[in-house]
């Protein structure tokens, strides 16, 4: 069948436009998401503890919500609001900061249910974290048992990755199994530098070499 000529054209013309736009969008989603990021590790790991981080991290929430608002159904926003709140919650202490946590565990569920794999598993990473710092019932929601399981699958995602091998290593301290955390250290401090986040793998190669010695201490 031929195709009208006029038609080929606006098929053409179509296509011309809409690559560049689709292109442009994740430019821009792309640059926003890293500067969310880059702002949190210099609250994380800049700001003094008190009101200053605390008001911070506020704001980056604002800003975080307003995010996934403008980007609804990717994962990567869902995820980023969720860590911002879990930090938020840390800094801000307290039973006032369970609220913020389960914010954070409906974020990180709403990721998984999109893309569980998302930023290479952040999603389990974070909630992991969350269930094994989260007191437990009745006052929380905390589950060790969980935590186990969600660590090990952010692991089996991005198994060289200096956020899980950290996070892991830290829930195996708590747990008392001390040569597999040391193993885990060990990973995340050998995990390839991430392009963009110098300063977030600054801080947390501190934070990896200061709970090292800790463990070293407490297995003798």
């Amino acid at each position: 069948m031929n195709i009208p000529r006029f038609l080929v054209a606006s098929v053409a013309a179509l296509a011309v436009f809409t690559v560049p736009v689709a292109a442009a969008d994740d430019a821009a989603f792309n640059a926003e998401l890293l500067s969310i990021q880059k702002a949190w590790a210099k609250v994380n790991y800049e700001t003094p503890a008190g009101d200053a981080r605390e008001q911070a991290f506020d704001q980056l929430e604002k800003r975080a919500e307003q995010f996934v608002q403008q980007n609804p159904g990717r994962a990567e926003a869902l995820i980023w609001e969720a860590i911002v709140e879990s930090s938020y919650a840390g800094a801000k202490g307290g039973l006032g900061a369970l609220g913020l946590c389960k914010e954070a565990r409906g974020n990180l569920e709403a990721a998984m249910a999109i893309d569980p794999d998302a930023l290479e598993g952040s999603a389990y990473t974070s909630l992991g974290t969350l269930y094994y710092k989260v007191p437990g019932f009745p006052v929380g929601f905390g589950d060790h048992d969980k935590a186990r399981k969600l660590l090990k699958k952010a692991l089996e995602v991005n198994p060289n990755g200096i956020d899980p091998n950290y996070f892991y290593a830290e829930f195996l301290y708590e747990e008392g199994e001390y040569a597999q955390a040391l193993q885990h250290l060990d990973r995340a401090a050998k995990a390839p530098p991430r392009p963009g986040r110098e300063s977030a793998d600054k801080g947390r190669r501190a934070e990896i070499a200061a709970l090292a010695a800790k463990v070293r201490k407490e297995a003798g």
